[in-house]
């Protein structure tokens, strides 16, 4: 009996896909987990493969058409015949693989026709001679800024590749950080928000309850599909994937998993990776960093987060919404160290009020694991009296390290700083110069999206461009709710400068969008030069602060003063008034308060 391959579930929202290439024709043989077909979404590029061994049957569906999810592809007959009980016809086969076109995805409105072929990745400069390399760039690590800084250097017609051990692409963030962790945040504050606030909205719902595997399912779905888009990116740009952990071996060669390649130049881009507590074990089930907080089978009653910074706020917050009693302990005497002083208090006023504790000025010196749970030891920083805590899962947040270890740096001379992160001039290159890096392996704050530019303006740089990164205009998000987002200077590091300055602030308590969103906790902050009106830094702790910010970091990009911002028409009613209203305020002038 023929056993029928159909098109799998590609994403969450995706419900059809187009054949862009039959791999195996009719009466081909295949083995059990061959790669069969391959098919296209607009995000993604996915080979199909058969689920037993045997022989191809008719194609169902031929190449360039528009197939929906579930729908039969061709089958497959076990023991080299096809269904029906005849050999395989040659004659029957559809045109040869060497004949296939690449076709472009189809999008769900699109009638099912055949597409065009895809076009290949446009250099916009010549390619360069390889010459006696296997290639231009070589890039290790394929994270935000490795992934980027590979598709922007293949876009510019240099012949690339990027090295990535994972068995996906995307590194951390898309893998094990930023994506997962946004996709909990998100689902934890839609439950939280039924549970506590469509009351008050005239919305009442009985018998909530979580159903946590179905949360995590669809946080890997998420996942999934963002790192299946890089791998289709990679394709389409023609960016080679080398798979395997890398190791540079000379100024212009690369090791993978035993194999020697050659380039021009070469790319650092490991990241970062979780700092442990000395003396205690991290056995990411019950004391765990933030990789195994995602991962939680179940809810805890008590977990005790040590780090006030982004990572622990912002994985608390996940699990408290969903239950827990969350204790936060932090060495240092307020929360979020490198934000606005005044918008930190603020900010843990909030958090306050949402539940969550904090233990500020104190440090955790002994972690003991028993079968029940976790007992922590903690003193005040500053000394004095041990106190213990006893809780159900430790999440160990404070902060994160240079991964510049096991590249062979050291063995090709890279020159490292005291905090083992690797040493770069304004171009990202290190002191061999055909050697360079960018994102959180090199100095600077370690944010996804820094490292994102970083790798645009290397890769223009080696092509020949005047590749640059603005360091005064990055913007950084906490994204808790409400959210916290920053760009540019805060107060204190102004007044250290002997800057002067000007304070314009506007609460959402008086924005009429907030109050029809019952999210009316926190303010807008702008700090201007006192003399020149200037914008030097904006500060948010509000509802979406984390696209409210993009407006004053595009601003401050451009040179724009507060006047400009306040002169600027914005939509009524809408959160971004009170970005307007902050910048009134810094001439006192104010209209809503």
């Amino acid at each position: 009996m023929a056993t029928e391959i159909k098109v799998p579930v590609l994403g969450e929202s995706v419900t059809t896909a187009t054949v862009a290439r039959w791999i195996k024709q009719p009466g081909d043989a295949v083995a059990a987990d061959e790669a069969v077909v391959e098919l296209e979404t607009d995000k993604v590029s996915v080979e199909v493969a058969a689920p037993e061994a045997g022989v191809l049957g008719p194609l169902a569906v031929q190449e360039g058409e528009e197939v929906a999810v579930g729908a039969v592809l061709t089958t497959i007959e076990a023991g080299g015949v096809q269904a029906g009980g005849k050999a395989p016809d040659p004659a029957a086969k559809s045109k040869p693989a060497s004949a296939a076109k690449e076709a472009t995805p189809a999008t769900s409105a699109s009638p099912a026709k055949a597409a065009p072929p895809a076009p290949t990745a446009a250099p916009a400069a010549p390619a360069k001679e390889v010459g006696d390399t296997d290639y231009d760039l070589i890039v290790i690590g394929s994270g935000p800024g490795g992934y980027v800084c590979a598709l922007r250097a293949a876009q510019l017609g240099l012949k690339t590749a990027c090295v990535e051990k994972r068995a996906t692409l995307g590194g951390t963030c898309l893998n094990i950080g930023c994506i997962p962790s946004k996709a909990l945040l998100q689902s934890s504050e839609n439950f939280h928000e039924i549970e506590s606030s469509f009351a008050q909205h005239g919305i009442m719902v009985e018998g909530i309850r979580l159903d946590l595997a179905r949360m995590h399912a669809r946080k890997a779905g998420v996942v999934d599909a963002n790192v299946k888009g890089v791998e289709f990116l990679f394709k389409k740009n023609g960016v080679t994937w080398l798979k395997g952990a890398g190791k540079i071996t000379g100024p212009n060669h690369v090791e993978v998993d035993g194999k020697s390649f050659s380039a021009k130049n070469i790319v650092i881009a490991t990241g970062s990776d979780s700092i442990g507590l000395p003396g205690i074990e991290i056995d990411e089930k019950r004391i765990v960093t933030s990789t195994g907080a995602l991962e939680l089978g179940s809810v805890p009653k008590h977990l005790v987060v040590i780090g006030a910074g982004v990572i622990g706020l912002e994985l608390g917050s996940v699990w408290h919404r969903l239950g827990a009693e969350v204790t936060v302990v932090e060495y240092l005497d307020r929360i979020v160290p490198g934000l606005d002083n005044e918008i930190a208090k603020s900010f843990q006023r909030v958090l306050d009020k949402q539940g969550l504790k904090f233990r500020l000025g104190s440090k955790v010196t002994k972690a003991e694991t028993t079968d029940k749970g976790v007992t922590l030891t903690v003193e005040p920083a500053k000394g004095g009296e041990a106190t213990t805590i006893e809780a159900d899962v430790v999440l160990v947040a404070i902060g994160r390290r240079a991964v510049s270890e096991g590249v062979g740096l050291e063995d090709v001379g890279v020159e490292l700083d005291d905090r083992k992160r690797v040493k770069t001039d304004a171009h990202y290159a290190t002191n061999i110069p055909s050697i360079h890096a960018i994102g959180d392996v090199i100095s600077g704050p370690m944010l996804a999206h820094k490292a994102e530019d970083e790798g645009v303006a290397l890769a223009e740089i080696l092509a020949g461009q005047a590749g640059h990164v603005n360091y005064g205009v990055i913007p950084s998000v906490v994204y808790t709710w409400p959210e916290v987002a920053a760009v540019g200077r805060s107060e204190e590091e102004l007044k250290a400068d002997g800057v002067a300055y000007t304070v314009g602030k506007f609460p959402f308590t008086a924005n009429g969008r907030a109050r029809a969103m019952a999210a009316t906790d926190g303010f807008v902050k702008i700090l201007a030069d006192k003399k020149t009106d200037r914008i030097l830094g904006a500060h948010i702790l509000g509802p979406d602060a984390g696209t409210l910010i993009a407006e004053l970091a595009t601003a401050m990009e451009f040179g724009a003063s507060s006047e400009d911002v306040a002169r600027i028409c914005h939509a009524h009613p809408t959160l971004n008034e009170a970005v307007k209203e902050a910048a009134l305020a810094v001439e006192g002038r104010a209209l809503h308060i």
